[in-house]
């Protein structure tokens, strides 16, 4: 028998997520161009060169959405607001993409929603980027002050407010690995980037605390690491994944200093005086959200430049994203985030999901396989409970099948699928199976 809200603490929320480029549009609202524009519209980086302009339109059909939300039994959704649309030039404030987010929120209370905001999921200013965007130190400024700008009108309404969402991709995928916008493949880069996303963290938290703002988090994504045998050389380089994935980020705010590991490489790269910056880096957090999806097999790679590893292919089930399906992960890291960095602190899963190549068949879509990884890595989530992991809720991702970055529109992760031409929503098994879960009355 499935897990349904009973089998969870009295008071833990249930809801999806999204992020604003990712199912907006870009086209209206007064929207300015992004980091993501311009790395869509460079041949080779974005499936079939897909970009956000139209995504699910939700821009203007936010409304009806919001009513899935609703209907599922959710407690609550996770949202992003778009520093290019509030700020189109990174500065001066959008009075219409403002206000888009003001109703936006107001609309999730009328339906007795919680509003979880994200004020970073990925979408820089284009203007900001010509600046060299996470590359430059005055980035942490440029983020206070948008954080401010947005606290001020929905600071009063919302549950709570993530700064940045997944800093690694914002870091490391998108200026070491170049997966991601702004693209680049820079060692040098990707140092300053993944040092000056926590400064802006801090920064931003310090502004927002001045304004008396509470239920301040941040998001963090993390992989499961395993070595790919018992041979030292890659236990040693398994170490090293771990560090730069999933320790860099959470070390530098509850430590105040980065992994060993991962400095051996990038230390000659950071920021001068990076040190300094670590006591704003290591504020305290009121909580912490935790992205899970996969894990890694990890081997040595002598012939290789640092980080000397690679890849070995696991031997699980895979998502259409080529993941292996390994719920055992997100316990071991809600676990692990309880006994080694925050303690009693609440956590969030605030991402988990898995994509599928659903197709709509008898005016219906049947995805199974997407209702089990659900339902798998909410009892992952039910046991670190039982283990006294302070986990307060769950979030899918995502809503609707939307754009996913460099995969385009091609991989599906929502519980309501999307017709990309007409945009008809059609909630699939996976949506109404959790939406049953979810029924109090059951």
């Amino acid at each position: 028998m499935r897990l349904s809200r009973f089998d969870f603490p009295e008071g833990f929320l249930f809801g999806a997520a999204t992020a604003a480029y990712q199912i907006e549009g870009t086209r209206h609202g007064g929207c300015g161009p992004c980091h993501w524009d311009t790395f869509a519209a460079t041949a080779g980086n974005v499936v079939r060169g897909e970009d956000g302009a139209v995504a699910c339109d939700h821009f203007h059909r936010w409304p009806a959405d919001l009513d899935l939300v609703k209907a599922a039994n959710m407690d609550a959704y996770r949202f992003s607001t778009s520093w290019a649309r509030v700020m189109p030039d990174g500065r001066r404030v959008n009075p219409e993409g403002m206000a888009f987010y003001d109703r936006l929120v107001d609309g999730m209370l009328e339906r007795g929603l919680k509003p979880f905001q994200t004020l970073y999921h990925w979408e820089l200013p284009s203007a900001l980027a010509d600046l060299g965007g996470w590359t430059n130190q005055d980035v942490a400024s440029w983020f206070a002050d948008y954080a401010e700008a947005v606290t001020r009108v929905l600071g009063d309404r919302v549950a709570s407010i993530a700064t940045i969402n997944e800093p690694w991709c914002v870091a490391w995928l998108s200026h070491f690995m170049g997966i991601h916008a702004p693209g680049h493949r820079d060692i040098r880069a990707a140092a300053r980037a993944m040092h000056h996303v926590l400064l802006a963290h801090g920064t931003a938290v310090e502004r927002l605390r001045g304004m008396g703002q509470k239920n301040l988090g941040i998001v963090l994504n993390f992989d499961h690491t395993e070595a790919a045998s018992a041979a030292l050389a890659d236990q040693e380089a398994a170490a090293v994944w771990d560090g730069i994935f999933n320790r860099w980020f959470i070390e530098g705010i509850t430590k105040k200093n980065y992994p060993s590991e991962v400095l051996t490489g990038l230390s000659s790269h950071m920021p001068e005086g990076w040190q300094d910056d670590m006591p704003l880096i290591g504020q305290k957090l009121d909580w912490l959200g935790v992205n899970y999806y996969t894990r890694h097999t990890i081997a040595a790679n002598p012939r290789a430049a640092w980080p000397a590893i690679r890849d070995v292919p696991g031997s699980l089930p895979k998502t259409q994203m080529g993941w292996e399906i390994y719920p055992e992960g997100l316990e071991g890291f809600l676990t692990r985030m309880q006994r080694d960095y925050v303690g009693d602190l609440p956590i969030y899963v605030t991402e988990n999901g898995m994509a599928h190549a659903d197709v709509v068949e008898d005016g219906a879509v049947s995805d199974v396989i997407r209702e089990d990884y659900l339902f798998a890595h909410l009892e992952a989530t039910r046991r670190a409970i039982a283990q006294g992991a302070n986990v307060k809720g769950f979030f899918y991702w995502s809503l609707p099948d939307n754009y996913e970055r460099a995969e385009g529109y091609e991989k599906r992760f929502g519980l309501v699928h999307v017709d990309f031409h007409s945009l008809e929503r059609k909630p699939k098994s996976s949506y109404h199976a959790f939406a049953r879960a979810l029924a109090r009355n059951a």
